[in-house]
């Protein structure tokens, strides 16, 4: 049977020059409603904690969550999906360096300009601050990366930069830790400190 991660891989080939029959198919099938138009996976992983965190289940519910690889290809993607193409909602997140792209790629497409939302630096920076430095240690720790840390905190890169600009950095520093870490950093956040673009995001959809 066919799911939200068939059509998801459906549309990442539509997007790289690849037939669009069958996202139009799965899109049918599965009533996709809506697509959140991400950066990259550490965003989905985000997103979707928060979303089972509070007992939903985005892909039953008719919304696709999909990493687009980067903000400048948020233009062939809005244009796919959004009304010139398959006709989805668009939602999104973004950092706020990207917003140029993104304002671009919903205006293009005709999507609402509210309808994606802003990182004042990017996700891992606003979970940062809303958990705040000494509950980011303690998850580093409980996840065995504090040897690690303290490895990349003694580099001289790293010398005189902010505790927090220190911690975004070394969570980019592995693949597959700032994935990890987009879950790990949703789950351990009180329901009432979760970030603004996220909380924001997950309550339009």
């Amino acid at each position: 049977m066919a799911d939200m991660g068939a059509f998801r891989d459906a549309v990442t080939a539509w997007a790289a020059g690849g037939s669009g029959g069958p996202v139009h198919e799965l899109a049918e099938r599965l009533s996709v409603r809506a697509a959140v138009l991400l950066e990259g996976p550490s965003d989905v992983a985000a997103v979707d904690a928060l979303a089972e965190r509070r007992g939903r289940n985005l892909a039953a519910e008719g919304v696709c969550v999909l990493p687009i690889g980067g903000a400048m290809s948020i233009g062939r993607y809005a244009r796919l999906l959004g009304s010139p193409g398959l006709g989805l909602r668009l939602t999104g997140l973004c950092d706020e360096a990207e917003r140029p792209y993104y304002a671009r790629g919903f205006e293009r497409a005709g999507a609402a300009q509210q309808g994606f939302f802003v990182c004042a630096a990017d996700l891992e920076d606003e979970l940062i601050r809303a958990l705040g430095m000494t509950r980011v240690e303690e998850l580093v720790r409980a996840e065995g990366d504090l040897r690690a840390l303290q490895t990349f905190l003694r580099q001289p890169a790293q010398q005189g930069r902010a505790p927090q600009q220190q911690y975004r950095r070394f969570l980019g520093t592995k693949k597959g830790r700032k994935i990890h870490y987009g879950r790990v950093l949703v789950e351990a956040l009180d329901p009432d400190r979760v970030p603004a673009p996220l909380d924001g995001l997950l309550t339009s959809l």
